[in-house]
């Protein structure tokens, strides 16, 4: 049997003008080994940097003993860290969203254009891994926000398969002023789209989409608006500054 590898996945949320929210889901190229060419969200294993020594330091607002009792108490509190620092690296190598705060705990915003030239080539530099994650937020002297990803659920890899991951599923608001990639590295494009419109269309061959993608989606086609969403994940009022 494949021992699973630990992983992390985000669902990536916005509100809209009516009341509604939308979700960001990827298109994996082809090329990938693990569900090329299908709609996911945004993820990947946890990797021992991410929970360094250097990438602890530039982590706020979550200690190990709380990481590791909301995964049940199933990693050193190290390790459990990494699941959220994955989190926050993946969505930022896969879509170019930084769940990111200043040194005065401001949230990260980069609005004119050199710095969005610069942070976008550090994150190429990242994929094309000529620089890690701490070295990246170091230089910039930013610090991952952990608790911006809320964590709600836990699915593993059927044994049957040769590639399994014990992946944890979290959620996250856009936050302000970040607008997601349309495509880079690992993803042939992303889209937002209402977790009802998604179902409605994982049955055309244009859209190739399986479980748990799916079930999450189900999961929060049952929220009516973003209010309830919003309460469920105990996002805060300024999601209303996320809207299009």
């Amino acid at each position: 049997m494949v021992q699973p590898r630990n992983a992390s996945t985000v669902v990536l949320l916005r509100p809209d003008e009516q009341g509604g929210f939308d979700i960001l889901l990827t298109r994996r190229p082809e090329t990938m080994r693990f569900l090329g060419g299908f709609y996911v969200f945004p993820g990947g294993t946890v990797h021992r940097d991410d929970y360094s020594a250097a990438m602890l330091r530039r982590c706020r607002h979550l200690t190990g003993a709380k990481a590791r009792q909301i995964l049940g108490s199933r990693h050193e509190p190290d390790e459990a860290i990494g699941h959220w620092v994955a989190v926050a690296r993946e969505l930022f190598e896969e879509v170019g969203i930084l769940l990111g705060v200043t040194e005065s705990g401001a949230g990260f915003e980069a609005i004119d254009k050199n710095t969005q030239r610069r942070v976008e080539q550090k994150r190429q530099a990242i994929v094309k891994k000529q620089l890690d994650f701490a070295g990246f937020l170091e230089s910039e002297n930013l610090y991952c926000d952990l608790s911006r990803a809320i964590y709600f659920d836990h699915w593993v890899t059927p044994d049957i398969y040769s590639m399994r991951f014990d992946t944890r599923f979290y959620a996250a608001l856009l936050p302000p002023r970040q607008t997601p990639l349309a495509r880079s590295e690992e993803v042939t494009h992303s889209l937002w789209i209402k977790p009802g419109e998604a179902l409605a269309r994982m049955n055309r061959r244009d859209f190739p989409i399986l479980p748990p993608t799916t079930t999450v989606l189900h999961e929060f086609s049952r929220f009516a608006s973003w209010g309830h969403v919003s309460t469920e994940f105990k996002f805060s009022r300024e999601g209303r500054d996320n809207l299009p």
